[in-house]
């Protein structure tokens, strides 16, 4: 049996990218824990200060399948290359390579709407995609 996880970014904002990426990959933003009606009435019977409550920011797949993705607030800005990116699929490998490119397009336009960068494309005898990046500068890639 696979072990549950999963994915956590830094963040400069986490309110900010959890509601990009809920968004992106149809994830919605995580509800409060039972018997609460909001994060500040969690964050008050815990006494979490005011200046420490947007520190987190998590997203949730809502049939409950996928793995619950969390933002961490970090005071460092992004510096480098991600050693690990996220692939959002866009259309069905079994698509015709130019219907591929369109649906890979459509969809890059889609997250560029949302606040996401083009990079650069690729076609490639392997495939084809394209690397974008969040509105934090984190790159993924759309196939």
């Amino acid at each position: 049996m696979p072990n549950p996880f999963q994915v956590t970014f830094d963040a400069n904002d986490p309110t900010l990218l959890a509601v990009f990426w809920a968004e992106a990959l149809g994830y919605v933003l995580q509800p409060p824990p039972d018997g609460f009606d909001s994060w500040d009435d969690f964050a008050d019977e815990f006494g979490i200060p005011e200046e420490d409550r947007d520190n987190l920011a998590a997203i949730v797949d809502p049939s409950g399948e996928g793995p619950r993705v969390l933002f961490q607030k970090v005071p460092e800005v992004k510096s480098a290359k991600n050693r690990v990116h996220l692939d959002v699929s866009s259309a069905s490998r079994d698509l015709p390579r130019d219907e591929r490119r369109t649906a890979i397009n459509e969809e890059s336009d889609r997250l560029a709407g949302l606040g996401a960068s083009w990079v650069e494309d690729f076609n490639e005898p392997t495939g084809v995609w394209t690397v974008m990046r969040d509105p934090e500068g984190n790159e993924f890639c759309v196939h």
